[in-house]
């Protein structure tokens, strides 16, 4: 039994088989076979290594003499005197013979064990032959799986994925009916792929480094989605343990349930609106069972993905008129495409970035591709006619990219007046403050909008320089630090001078150890996970407003990440101790 600690990114308890997946979304397949496959196995090994040395050779010698060129050719020549090697053959298909494995489990393990071994060496120059390794392995496998893969679209048994890491696309593609628990090396708690994972109510643990490296597929673990660990080839006694905690754990949730139709409303009188943050229109009907009262962020760009074309106007309007369906005088916010960073489309469209986080992500491509921002501007303003819809923009950095935006807007309702297209002419425009620039000119940029968003995923990442996705750095990343606490101080001091609504809808208020914080601070809208609202509704009932003021006088006097994450937490541990 081994036990890996990561980061918990999504609560709840999975017990199931790994199921190890390559960056293409296919499982690797299972290991063992009849001595009498045995031969065949080592046939395909064989023709792997053929046809690999005989891609990559064709690949070199379509090469041309641009600059770079001959240092991709030394790499190809490393690659190929691997592939030459009669003695790396040997290891694997002695291993094909001696375990009866696949041919793929037998090539993966031997080079992993392989780039392992060379990952370990002090010496550089060594250590770094393990990227070549790896290399070897992915073309290796490409050839062995080819189009035998097996599409995880098409599970028939509970699994738990395990992958180096996931993309947003992929994880909202699980079914979870079949998938129980997820488990990454890369990660951090507020990376897109860990959003989408929470939304789903998927159990998931991140940044678990090399885990990957070590598991073998159709290994039984155990994702503990509350404490961060994940546990390998548990004993019976462990298993037995966490089967009981998960009840635990399911009790309470439904214990909080009966709650749903109670408002969040403190001791002492003062309401919290719960709104939701969702993907697909098909979550909104989740948000009403788990007491919601709208949509507080629709996540548009899922639209995009997963497909090999855009979405049209048509299928922009259906998907909003279904979601806002669904609410009817309830607020529905919709936030334009935020595509870029880690988010692509399949036809690939987006050239990729040295640093994709700070490039054209968000509204800066919008900005710079009007025909496909005003179609799903047009669906949006011919939706507001069915409810109560509010348009938001993402990732606004200063006022000319609000003034481009909103004349952009300006437009695309001319052109409805044209065509006599009813829409809502009063709808409501909203910015989320996502960066130190907009929280630092709130004041400024109040005046041009209806309400504020405040996306404390990116402005942690913007404000502390710390990427939420890289497992290296995810233990700088804390919505907790000092600095960004003063700016979402400053953003709500703003807000409430210009007169203006003002909410958080990132993952920060998903988080129960905050939730005392934001209401101290004045926040009085939140938008969150929707399996998350139950308990958050459990601490706004359990505390007075003079409690959370309590709460934010106290960090105003700490300067340190730490003393606030830990005063923050034993707070609420006193409220919920459960969820800890």
């Amino acid at each position: 039994m081994e036990i890996k600690k990561g980061i918990a990114v999504s609560p709840g308890i999975a017990i199931a088989k790994a199921l190890i997946i390559d960056s293409e979304d296919y499982r690797i397949p299972q290991r063992n076979i009849s001595p009498s496959q045995r031969m065949t196995e080592v046939q395909r090994v064989r023709n792997a290594f053929k046809d690999a040395i005989e891609d990559l050779t064709k690949l070199g010698e379509s090469l041309d003499e641009s600059k770079g060129s001959s240092k991709i050719s030394d790499i190809f020549a490393v690659h190929l005197r691997y592939l030459h090697d009669r003695s790396l053959r040997k290891q694997i298909t002695d291993m094909v013979h001696s375990e009866s494995v696949t041919a793929e489990y037998a090539v993966s393990t031997t080079l992993r064990d392989i780039a392992l071994h060379f990952a370990k060496v002090k010496d550089a120059y060594i250590s770094e032959r393990a990227a070549d390794i790896y290399d070897i392995e992915r073309r290796l496998l490409k050839q062995l799986l080819g189009k035998k893969r097996e599409d995880i679209d098409h599970l028939t048994e509970e699994v738990a994925i395990v992958a180096r890491e996931l993309s947003p696309t992929q994880t909202a593609s699980f079914n979870k009916k079949f998938v129980k628990g997820i488990a990454t090396d890369a990660g951090g708690r507020t990376s897109h792929t860990a959003i989408v994972a929470r939304s789903l109510g998927i159990p998931a643990v991140v940044a678990l480094e090399d885990f990957t490296e070590n598991l073998r597929g159709g290994d039984t673990v155990i994702i503990d989605g509350n404490r961060g660990i994940v546990i390998v080839d548990p004993d019976e006694a462990t298993i037995q343990q966490y089967k009981e905690y998960s009840l635990e754990f399911v009790e309470l949730e439904h214990k909080l349930d009966a709650i749903r139709e109670k408002p969040a409303v403190t001791r002492d009188g003062v309401r919290m609106t719960l709104l939701g943050n969702i993907e697909f229109p098909d979550e909104a009907e989740l948000v009403l069972q788990k007491g919601g009262e709208g949509i507080g962020l629709y996540r548009t760009e899922f639209l995009y993905l997963n497909r090999e074309t855009e979405p049209t106007e048509e299928e922009h309007y259906q998907a909003y008129a279904e979601t806002v369906s669904v609410f009817k005088d309830r607020p529905v916010i919709i936030r334009t495409v935020d595509l870029g960073a880690d988010k692509y489309t399949q036809s690939k469209r987006f050239a990729r970035e040295p640093n994709p986080f700070l490039g054209l992500r968000s509204i800066r491509f919008c900005l710079q591709n009007l025909m496909m921002f005003k179609t799903q501007l047009r669906a949006i303003l011919r939706a507001s006619v069915l409810g109560k819809v509010k348009i938001m923009f993402p990732l606004i950095t200063n006022i000319q990219e609000l003034m481009q935006s909103k004349m952009i807007f300006r437009d695309v309702m001319e052109d409805l007046d044209e065509e006599s297209i009813p829409y809502n002419r009063d709808i409501e425009i909203g910015i989320m403050i996502e960066t130190p620039s907009a929280a630092l000119t709130a004041s400024v940029l109040a005046r041009d909008v209806d309400f504020f968003s405040i996306g404390t995923n990116d402005l942690t990442q913007y404000t502390l320089a710390v990427d939420r996705g890289n497992e290296l750095v995810s233990t700088l990343y804390s919505s907790a630090d000092p600095a960004v606490l003063r700016l979402i101080r400053t953003v709500i001091q703003d807000a409430n001078k210009a007169q203006i609504d003002i909410s958080v809808c990132g993952e920060m208020a998903s988080e129960p150890e905050y939730i005392m914080l934001l209401l101290g601070m004045g926040i009085r809208t939140i938008s969150l996970a929707p399996p998350m609202m139950p308990e958050i509704k459990q601490i706004v009932r359990s505390v007075s407003i003079e409690d959370c003021n309590n709460v934010v006088r106290k960090i105003l006097g700490m300067n340190s990440e730490r003393q606030i994450s830990n005063y923050l937490r034993n707070a609420t541990r006193k409220i919920l101790p459960a969820v800890f």
